[in-house]
């Protein structure tokens, strides 16, 4: 029986030699244990009729989360850094306040990002008659003592607090001397009466308002454009003439979104976005207005997704520079398609 075995064996051995003679074979070799399959590449979306724009700014500013400075290039032209993640705890305590120190190799500006996005405790800590408010001021200035300026990213101030935060921001801007005051705002493309982010009170004693011009489409809102052409104009021209160039920063993102009618709604880096178009099989890739967009389905789930690339960057930062804006600044280092600071420079002093 074995010699049989061994016999048939033979044979086959020999058919397989003599029927592949002559014929290439192709031989596909797996991926080492931990290395990952290369994936098929993205077909770019058509950049036949958009146009990449060289762009200078007097100032361009970038958010930095704590824990994310490898994302910081000492290279990249950027004038100043919002470094982000201080917060405000249940009791109106500052907390989670970054080292300037991580970043000492950055030698434009530095800001100390405090924000916010509670209602109630927005509330507590701007009451004037509280027992929190004074102290809480003492801590921000304070904290705000190693860095070149301070930024209040308060993003749920009550209707009723309007005047209470026109008050706190006055303190501080009292508090911090020589050292910049910056605010962050929502979007806004007309005045809104009563508004608790009215630009031009706020301009009044901030030295510099961050419109946050992105988001214009969200995580809960139908699929479009994180800040469409069209909007982003909009914002533009009325901050410019509520706020005045010299203090105006035109907020831009660097991130994309995902939408689906499951829920999978979601904002990406740019990596990201690459990441699950290529898991995704996503072959190609549209343009909207000079907005990249794709879509995929996985059944029965169909995925819509919005996001920033380099073309994208580029025309919206022309805009901003055509329309009279001399400063800049992104939502979030990390997120970007890292092609954009090839295009972007600070404009020096004549």
């Amino acid at each position: 029986m074995k010699k049989l075995l061994y016999l048939l064996g033979t044979v086959c051995l020999l058919y397989c030699f003599f029927s592949c003679a002559g014929k290439p074979v192709q031989i596909q070799s797996l991926p080492e244990e931990g290395q990952e399959p290369v994936p098929p590449e993205i077909r770019e979306p058509d950049v036949s009729t958009v146009s990449l724009f060289s762009v200078e700014f007097p100032e361009i500013w970038a958010y930095l989360v704590d824990g994310t400075e490898s994302y910081l290039s000492y290279d990249m032209p950027l004038t100043d850094v919002g470094y982000f993640g201080a917060e405000i705890d249940t009791y109106g305590s500052l907390i989670n306040v970054p080292d300037p120190a991580d970043i000492a190799g950055f030698t434009g500006r530095i800001h100390l990002v405090v924000c916010c996005n509670s209602t109630s405790l927005t509330h507590f800590c701007l009451e004037p008659e509280g027992n929190v408010r004074d102290g809480l001021i003492d801590e921000l200035l304070a904290a705000a003592g190693p860095y070149d300026g301070l930024q209040i990213d308060f993003e749920l101030v009550p209707k009723r607090d309007r005047d209470t935060f026109l008050s706190f921001l006055k303190e501080l801007k009292a508090g911090l001397g020589d050292k910049m005051l910056s605010v962050a705002v929502p979007a806004r493309t007309r005045t809104i009466e009563n508004d608790v982010y009215d630009y031009e009170q706020i301009a009044r004693i901030a030295d510099r308002i961050l419109v946050m011009a992105y988001d214009e489409h969200w995580s809960s809102s139908a699929p479009g454009p994180i800040a469409s052409f069209d909007w982003c104009e909009r914002i533009a021209r009325y901050s410019l003439e509520t706020v005045g160039e010299e203090k105006l920063i035109m907020g831009l993102p660097f991130y994309g979104r995902t939408w689906g009618n499951v829920s999978l709604n979601r904002a990406f880096y740019f990596s990201g976005i690459q990441r699950i178009m290529r898991e995704n099989k996503v072959e190609q890739v549209y343009r909207e207005n000079g907005i990249p967009w794709f879509s995929y389905e996985i059944s029965p789930v169909t995925v819509t997704g919005y996001y920033e690339d380099v073309y994208s960057l580029s025309d919206r930062l022309n805009l901003y520079h055509d329309l009279g804006a001399v400063a800049v600044g992104f939502w979030c280092l990390g997120q970007e398609d890292p092609r954009i600071w090839q295009y972007l420079s600070i404009k020096k002093d004549l």
